[in-house]
């Protein structure tokens, strides 16, 4: 309590207020860190075969075993953060630019305009998300960027709802009208005075969905429909490690620890940021 009495920023104060926002943000700190620099410290090629070397359990140069064909799973591991962080990141930034765009056309303009985009925000919302995404893969075909496509179908629905219902609460709003009646263009109006105040709902909302973007990624990797072998992704080893998870469990078990741990802790930061942002405990 009385370092959170030291901390002067509100929203920070409250942001760590609860220790498990802490924790997630240190493990989602963690994950970048081992994404962008873990190359450099932990030397080796994740696609290097060695047939003679399989499934070993992990021990003195190979510290977390190796996989089916002998390559080296803590490698992979690494290597694997980064296709996570690279599919994930670009399919909730196109999604969520998308649900954007669509909640501030729907929600400004209203109207006709209103009708036809929410129908179509609708019929996304229709499916399931993981189904949607399933979907969209079986049409385009499987591979890195066609995943982030068929993510980012998915991160459309809720982003443009949300962003709309925010809009048509601030439209209203008298310093809106007033530079409506000063003739401001409708583009001004949404970029400088609309969009700067769903700021907190967008970081809020893209958070979690960066959680729900990895799971995705990892269950349609994990299905053989996603990122494509040799590439290193979590759901992938976690695939190719089926055929001994009875007798060397560990290797499915690695891949599916990083995976719950990074989820979670995007779901417990993104937690911590509603609270934070909540404009209704400025005064806490």
């Amino acid at each position: 309590m009385a370092k959170n009495k030291l901390i002067k920023n509100p929203v920070l104060r409250r942001f760590v207020k609860r220790p498990a926002t802490i924790i997630g943000s240190i493990v989602l700190i963690a994950f970048f860190l081992v994404a962008i620099l873990g190359p450099f410290v932990i030397k080796g090629d994740p696609y290097a075969v060695e047939l003679g070397s399989k499934y070993l359990l992990p021990g003195p140069g190979h510290w977390l075993g190796t996989d089916n064909l002998g390559r080296d799973t803590l490698v992979r591991m690494i290597y694997g953060a980064r296709t996570t962080l690279l599919v994930s990141f670009l399919a909730v930034a196109i999604g969520s630019v998308t649900g954007i765009f669509l909640g501030l056309m729907a929600g400004y303009f209203g109207g006709r305009t209103d009708t036809i985009l929410s129908r179509m925000v609708d019929i996304l919302m229709a499916f399931p998300g993981l189904l949607l995404a399933i979907l969209v893969v079986a049409i385009l075909g499987s591979g890195t960027m066609n995943t982030i496509i068929a993510i980012s179908f998915f991160s459309i629905p809720g982003m443009a709802r949300r962003t709309r219902g925010m809009v048509m609460s601030l439209k209203k709003r008298e310093y809106v009208q007033a530079c409506q009646i000063f003739g401001a263009s409708n583009a001004r109006i949404l970029l400088t005075h609309i969009l700067p105040n769903c700021v907190s709902l967008i970081i809020v909302d893209v958070t979690l969905a960066l959680g729900t973007a990895i799971l995705t990624s990892s269950s349609l990797s994990f299905l053989g429909l996603g990122v494509q072998p040799p590439t290193a992704e979590w759901g992938a080893m976690m695939n190719q490690a089926r055929e001994m998870i009875r007798l060397q469990p560990i290797h499915a078990i690695i891949p599916g620890i990083a995976i719950t741990m990074v989820v979670l802790s995007f779901s417990l930061v993104g937690d911590g940021l509603r609270d934070a942002l909540d404009p209704k405990l400025k005064n806490s």
